[in-house]
């Protein structure tokens, strides 16, 4: 058993600078992942920011450790919070046998990165650098902190393109990929045999979602002669009432349901129930929504932008194609089984402990240098 110290103060994505308060952390993709650990048979501490604390207190599997951010002007919560407290907690608790913090561009890998060199793993995600302040300070980071001051410390890649990257300044990177874990034991495979004409969209709505461009396309499907089939949109954001209004406007009242924000209890069934997830994004990362949908089973149609694209081209776990139509959605549903039994033999690969167990595999095997 081995003592695993998570670092992750951003714990999920705030847009603006007003970081949303939330009832409960355990949805998220850092709290899954810790889940992993633990389940794994390992003691693990998680560290997070105190902007994240939910509003009601909640008991955890796990400890987590909440720690104050300073100088929020200039190290802004959202996206680059500093927190001074990391420097003396990691000096005074050597217990811990392995660090995973998040990201290369952060001041608490950074922190990791030079206390305790020997014991971090960064698990890192950007393929470009971050373009707060013109990029200007990413150029920085990343050219002479990251390559001068934190070349000791491991790297794990979350894709093929964060790896690609990063590689140009760290010289100890993973060569295996490592992408965001999923508790299993929240996504049960659906008995049914037979999927409901339907597909979903879970997402945040907000115009680089691209949500118009899913309700305009999924029109055309209809349109089409596909009148049974209706869109799930679950999620909830600036452009709600814009959304409503186009659906209204291509005669889809009876044809999209807006579910709002939903809990995984209550999206998993939907989710899980359609022939497909949607997705139109124009700027992400790796996205959780994708691995989520594909752990119950649900092939995913998307864009080329978010980096869980490349797997889902390799292994045939739905169709990666910039500028989706209808004519994609119907190549979706007329081989939505074969695309189904993909899904369900790679989602053992994307659980929370197997993530989990790779870490510790990469961090006692040491590291592939390429």
């Amino acid at each position: 058993m081995s003592k695993v110290l998570v670092i992750n103060p951003i714990l999920y994505t705030a847009e603006t600078n007003e970081i949303p308060r939330v009832d409960s952390i355990k949805d998220t993709m850092i709290y899954t992942m810790c889940l992993g650990f633990l389940r794994a048979g390992h003691e693990v501490t998680l560290i997070a920011a105190e902007d994240y604390r939910p509003v009601q207190g909640e008991r955890y599997d796990f400890p987590v450790l909440w720690f104050p951010t300073v100088c929020r002007k200039l190290f802004m919560p959202r996206c680059f919070p500093y927190m001074p407290g990391i420097r003396s907690y990691l000096r005074k608790h050597k217990e811990y046998d392995m660090i995973v913090t998040s990201e290369v561009f952060a001041t608490w890998s950074y922190t990791a990165a030079r206390v305790a060199p020997e014991k971090t793993l960064i698990w890192h995600e950007l393929a470009a650098y971050n373009n707060m302040l013109h990029k200007i300070p990413a150029k920085f980071w990343y050219r002479f902190v990251a390559r001068l001051l934190m070349r000791r410390a491991r790297v794990v890649p979350r894709s093929a393109q964060a790896g690609a990257f990063i590689r140009q300044f760290m010289p100890r990177v993973e060569t295996e990929t490592i992408d965001h874990g999923v508790d299993l034991e929240k996504f049960p495979v659906s008995e049914r045999k037979e999927r409901d004409n339907s597909f979903a969209v879970v997402s945040q709505l907000i115009p680089r979602k691209r949500i118009s461009h899913t309700i305009e396309a999924f029109a055309q499907f209809v349109k089409a002669g596909q009148e049974s089939y209706r869109l799930h949109i679950i999620g909830a954001g600036e452009e709600e009432t814009a959304l409503r209004q186009l659906v209204k406007k291509t005669g889809l009242a009876e044809r999209v349901i807006f579910h709002g924000r939903l809990s995984h209890e209550e999206l998993l069934p939907i989710v899980a129930a359609c022939k497909a997830l949607l997705v139109s994004t124009k700027k992400d990362n790796n996205m959780v929504s994708i691995v989520e949908s594909i752990a119950v089973g649900t092939p995913v149609v998307t864009t080329s932008v978010p980096y869980n694209a490349a797997y889902i081209r390799r292994e045939e776990l739905g169709i990666v194609e910039d500028g989706w139509s209808a004519e994609t959605l119907a190549r979706i549903v007329a081989e939505n089984d074969r695309y189904v039994k993909n899904c369900l033999a790679y989602r053992n690969y994307l659980s929370n402990v197997s993530c989990a167990e790779r870490f510790l595999t990469c961090f006692l095997s040491g590291i592939t240098v390429q």
